[in-house]
């Protein structure tokens, strides 16, 4: 048995579900667990839908979690053989109202961070009736503006534009050492170099990008969004409405790659935004999934209650 089975074998064990949903062209890989209402929960990158495991077995006796592999990740499908640069947020966007449509849920909660953020703000704009609420972490915006290209920051953010070369998922993958080097320092390093977050899961993550495509469908992210990231750098990006969706954050206060100082323009693309500073790096829902899942608590359970 692989790690990556072992964690599946697991995950089963405590009553998590993993299904395919075709969404027409493409077959997502969905884990599911609770009852209650439901909430959608969005993984980053180098993520899939193991990373919300913590998060799901404490909130399953509250609300029915929902968490896809997004396009190119995990086991959900990968369209093309080799980079694939329609792999936009809004392309995530339509995905998942597409799954939570094929599930039954006309309206929901999302939680997410990463690339699951830019995939939950393009859902924001597109369908904002259907969202209840939404709960941020480590969450990229227009607001960090050129800061997220300054001399200073390019160490932190080299991968994002190796990972658009042609070659690049092939270099990382040409051995199972290699690939394992290069995941762990992200994996170590957003963690605000705790190797402990993640030490018993990193066997199961190498075999996770070491299935066929998994790489490159996770380079396409920065493949499609290259476009609108360097807009976002240079200022161009179409201005867009405020999101008035009932939105908190949570904000790791050792991040490295999105400095916690830089939530000081949430204001200007949210309508009333929330926010909470955690102690942890990048991946607070990885690092802290009881602080998320008692924010889930209180913020969506808030938002049934009429009081958020």
């Amino acid at each position: 048995m692989t790690a990556l089975e072992k964690a599946f074998a697991e995950a089963a064990a405590a009553g998590i579900t993993q299904e395919k949903i075709d969404i027409g062209g493409i077959s997502v890989n969905v884990a599911r667990f609770g009852k209650g209402p439901p909430l959608l929960l969005l993984h980053g990158w180098p993520e899939f839908w193991l990373v919300w495991r913590p998060v799901m077995l404490r909130l399953g006796d509250r609300f029915e979690l929902i968490s896809p592999d997004l396009r190119g990740c995990g086991d959900t499908g990968k369209p093309t053989a080799g980079p694939d640069a329609s792999a936009t947020a809004e392309r995530h966007a339509l995905d998942m109202f597409a799954v939570m449509d094929a599930i039954g849920h006309d309206r929901f909660g999302v939680i997410g961070g990463d690339l699951g953020a830019y995939v939950m703000q393009a859902m924001s704009h597109r369908q904002p009736q259907r969202l209840t609420g939404t709960l941020y972490l480590c969450t990229p915006y227009p607001g960090l503006g050129n800061r997220y290209g300054q001399p200073s920051h390019l160490i932190e953010v080299w991968y994002q534009y190796f990972q658009q070369l042609p070659w690049a998922a092939q270099l990382v993958g040409s051995s199972r050492e290699s690939c394992r080097l290069y995941f762990r320092h992200f994996l170590d390093h957003w963690s605000g170099d705790n190797s402990a977050v993640f030490g018993d899961l990193l066997e199961a993550y190498v075999d996770n990008f070491m299935k066929p495509g998994n790489i490159q469908g996770g380079f396409d992210w920065y493949l499609s969004s290259a476009p609108n990231r360097r807009r976002w750098l240079e200022g161009r990006l179409p201005a867009q409405p405020r999101i008035e969706i009932p939105s908190r954050f949570l904000w790791g206060r050792r991040d490295p790659l999105i400095a916690p100082e830089w939530s000081d323009r949430l204001n200007e693309y949210w309508t009333e935004p929330s926010i909470r500073f955690v102690e942890a790096g990048h991946y607070v829902h990885a690092e802290a999934p009881e602080v998320v899942a008692e924010e889930a608590r209180s913020f969506f359970g808030g938002i049934q209650n009429g009081a958020a």
